[in-house]
């Protein structure tokens, strides 16, 4: 498994399994749409997808918020962007680059564990960006698991 993950070269050679590859494609197409729209429509997006409750927020408070979710969407296409990378020019690295989709998503679930999202009364549960990002979650573990799983190499390492 290692020896997917961490190949000695980053070549073209992809060794899992053909779905994976577009799976990863669906993903980082997914996860920089999503970038795109937290980057250029900000505030109506952090209300809408994430139930961010804007309005009850101060004139500088919520430009401070729109900020900075702008900002996290323009990191949010970083990996997508190297994901587009791999698929076209260093196939070898679609399943570190699923291991990183993975631990942003996971990462960000662990961070609005530590630092929840205070919204108002309208949203009961959880907004829609929750259970889109939930989906998008399973599916990127199913591609990782099938960019590692496959036919060994005579010379891969178990």
């Amino acid at each position: 498994m290692l020896g997917r993950l961490f190949p000695k070269s980053f070549d073209n050679a992809y060794r899992g399994h053909w779905l994976a590859v577009v799976i990863l494609a669906l993903v980082a197409l997914l996860k920089a749409v999503q970038g795109m729209e937290s980057m250029l429509n900000a505030a109506e997006t952090m209300v809408r997808a994430d139930g961010i409750p804007l309005a009850t927020y101060g004139a500088g408070g919520a430009a401070a918020a729109v900020g900075m979710f702008a900002l996290l969407g323009m990191y949010l296409l970083v990996v997508p962007l190297l994901s587009l990378v791999a698929l076209i020019r260093y196939r070898a690295m679609i399943p570190l680059m699923f291991l990183m989709l993975l631990l942003v998503q996971i990462g960000s679930r662990v961070v609005l564990t530590l630092h929840p999202i205070t919204r108002n009364g309208e949203y009961v549960g959880h907004p829609i960006g929750f259970y889109v990002n939930l989906a998008i979650l399973g599916v990127t573990v199913i591609g990782f698991l099938l960019s590692i799983l496959g036919k060994r190499t005579a010379g891969e390492a178990a």
